[in-house]
């Protein structure tokens, strides 16, 4: 058994929610590879879950032999393919009318005691530490962006008409931006990968309180049970892993 194997912990869960006939979200939990992703589907019912689908089938044939360096050069390379064909719409789904088809995703790699995390959209990936809740990963929304240019606070951007709006995605342009972030895990480490519908459901010290949880599972029941106590508009994903 490989010392990721025996290190992580983790499991997942996505659904369709209480108002959607259709689940464009896809997940993936491989914790033999120590690698776990999160995917969004955009461009209507068909494309948002064919978008979703292609991401996680995709990395979920990547290697996972090589160091950190490797396999993080796999993925960049694996997602850039992905937006090359994407962005070929006509020939992934000429059947279908909608302009767009692509998708959000957010993926954790770990190897050892050194992790990274990938994202492009607004899936995001959250850290939990010795109790307090970090969000990792930062929107790729017209709304962060408004945020970040001080024209709108946190609340008013919560009701605002373009808050689904993404500047980033897989399929969304000719040349997809990914951001990176690699760092240290630490014993006792919590992460969080999750859709927008999750994490719109939930304020951050629910999300906390779940992640404080004794085991990964726990985690991702207590997330779902809260989230669909709320009108549940959106798809629901969410992947818990614990080192």
């Amino acid at each position: 058994m490989s010392t990721v194997a025996t290190a992580w912990r983790s499991a997942a869960r996505t659904e369709a929610g209480k108002v959607r006939a259709r689940n464009e979200d896809a997940v993936l939990d491989r914790p033999q590879q120590g690698l776990w992703v999160v995917a969004d589907g955009m461009g209507g019912h068909q494309n948002g879950a064919l978008a979703s689908r292609l991401v996680i089938d995709s990395l979920a044939e990547l290697p996972d032999a090589g160091d950190l360096a490797q396999r993080l050069a796999q993925l960049r390379q694996c997602l850039h393919a992905l937006n090359r064909r994407l962005g070929q719409t006509p020939t992934v789904t000429a059947a279908h009318p909608d302009p767009v088809i692509g998708s959000t995703v957010v993926a954790l790699l770990a190897s050892g005691t050194r992790a990274v995390c990938v994202w492009a959209g607004d899936s995001r990936c959250y850290l939990w530490r010795a109790g307090r809740l970090y969000q990792l990963s930062r929107d790729h929304s017209l709304v962060q962006e408004l945020i970040d240019a001080q024209q709108l606070t946190a609340e008013q951007a919560a009701g605002h008409p373009a808050a689904h709006a993404l500047t980033r995605a897989v399929g969304a342009g000719e040349q997809l931006v990914l951001d990176i972030l690699e760092f240290e895990v630490l014993p006792g480490d919590s992460f969080l990968l999750c859709s927008d519908g999750l994490y719109q459901e939930l304020a951050p010290p629910a999300l906390g309180a779940a992640l404080g949880l004794p085991c990964a599972a726990l985690a991702v029941q207590r997330l779902f049970e809260q989230a669909l106590q709320g009108p549940a508009r959106d798809n629901l994903s969410a992947v818990v892993i614990r080192r």
